[in-house]
């Protein structure tokens, strides 16, 4: 499928352009979730058009590897995928599992909250 090989490949081309930048980790976040948000997009105008679809493996990984909050702010947005069951649990435990690495990471950097 040419739709999902393209949007892997912008997954890539945010993974190489962000080690590019100064701050590599903010600029993936930034990058991942801005890429998030335009293929749910693309998914939406899909769907209402009757063409071919981005598989909803494919934006998972995406909201997996850092976009969740770019997936959320389309989910609202478009609203898209905010029905669909199980994607909405899936995606809801990439989240989950994205805020505990935030939180081990934060710990693990010895960060004292308050």
């Amino acid at each position: 499928m040419m739709l999902n090989k393209i949007c892997y490949g912008v997954l890539a081309l945010s993974l190489i352009a962000s080690v590019l930048f100064p701050h590599p980790i903010w600029s993936w976040f930034v990058l991942v979730n801005v890429s998030t948000f335009l293929i749910y997009g693309v998914d939406k105008f899909a769907a209402r058009r009757n063409w071919r679809r981005v598989p909803e493996k494919t934006l998972l990984v995406f909201g997996l590897v850092g976009g969740w909050p770019g997936g959320l702010i389309a989910q609202q947005l478009f609203r898209h995928k905010t029905q669909k069951q199980p994607f909405g649990r899936w995606f809801m435990g990439s989240v989950v599992v994205n805020v505990v690495i935030l939180v081990g990471v934060v710990y693990g950097m010895g960060y004292r909250w308050g």
